[in-house]
């Protein structure tokens, strides 16, 4: 057998010439002692069998690891900063408009609660006012029936005198005459309904009835029917009371209460209500005396 020992080898694949360089000399060193070794043994010796660990360069592989390992995490720990300075910056906006939102929110809760503030001033202002103006008619109203029951019923004598003309009168009415114009001017303000018959609307005709009704005379409900009713007079020679139309006689469309001094009161209409103008406003077609 020979003297050299045959050595197994766990040695890595050879990555670079250097490293081949340096391994191939660490073995030949190795071989050249066993030689020697081997030479001055007695002939006789034991084949060598021990096998011998060869010195590797693994160190360098781990330390280049450990140098990759260590940048991937300052990489990761640099991204993790940016990320929640990322967060830190989102959740800072969104505090930022929430308290924006809610500021105005706040704000558009102060207006409108001060926009129902008004309105509802305003509508107890109008309330009050209308309230008023319903007193004052129920007053009015009231003493309408006094002097309505201390009336004889109403006859033509009761009428007071006549006016020269539409714009003058020389006397103020008495009897049912004034009975009729009071009533009439007690409803100046209330509104004008197509249909109605009081107490707080009225459409012309229904007024006229009313009025005549107050003092103790029916009359149609229908406008025509009610100018159709009575003796015509000229309007040169109206007295308070007398019924004032617009159109035919026997088709009018329109009527209202003469109340003397050359004015009328009526219904006019949704926009105006009950009102009192004189004669030139709006000049009748005709009127009808009934008294």
């Amino acid at each position: 057998m020979s003297h050299t020992a045959h050595i197994p080898s766990h040695r890595k694949p050879r990555r670079s010439a250097s490293k081949m360089a340096l391994r191939a000399g660490v073995a030949g060193g190795v071989l050249g002692t066993i030689a020697v070794a081997g030479a001055a043994g007695p002939a006789n010796a034991e084949p060598v069998t021990e096998t011998i660990e060869m010195p590797t360069l693994g160190s360098l592989d781990a330390a280049g690891g450990l140098a990759s390992a260590v940048a991937a995490s300052a990489e990761a720990s640099q991204q993790e900063a940016l990320d929640q300075s990322l967060q830190t910056q989102e959740d800072a906006a969104l505090q930022k408009a929430a308290k924006e939102a809610k500021k105005a929110k706040a704000e558009a809760e102060r207006k409108a609660a001060a926009e129902r503030a008004e309105e509802a001033r305003l509508k107890a202002e109008k309330e009050r006012q209308e309230a008023a103006a319903r007193a004052s008619r129920d007053s009015a109203r009231t003493q309408l029936t006094s002097t309505s029951s201390s009336n004889d019923g109403g006859s033509s004598s009761d009428g007071g005198s006549t006016a020269s003309d539409s714009g003058s009168q020389t006397q103020a009415p008495s009897g049912a005459a004034a009975t009729i114009v009071a009533f009439a001017r007690a409803q100046i303000g209330d509104a004008y309904v197509s249909g109605g018959t009081g107490p707080n609307s009225w459409d012309c005709s229904g007024l006229v009835q009313a009025a005549y009704r107050a003092a103790g005379i029916d009359l149609p409900r229908i406008s025509y029917q009610q100018s159709s009713m009575g003796t015509e007079v000229s309007l040169s020679n109206l007295q308070p009371g007398d019924v004032l139309y617009w159109g035919s006689r026997s088709g009018s469309y329109h009527v209202a209460i003469y109340v003397g001094g050359g004015k009328y009161v009526g219904a006019q209409n949704p926009s105006s209500g009950v009102v009192e103008h004189t004669m030139d406003w709006d000049t009748p077609s005709g009127a009808v005396r009934i008294l």
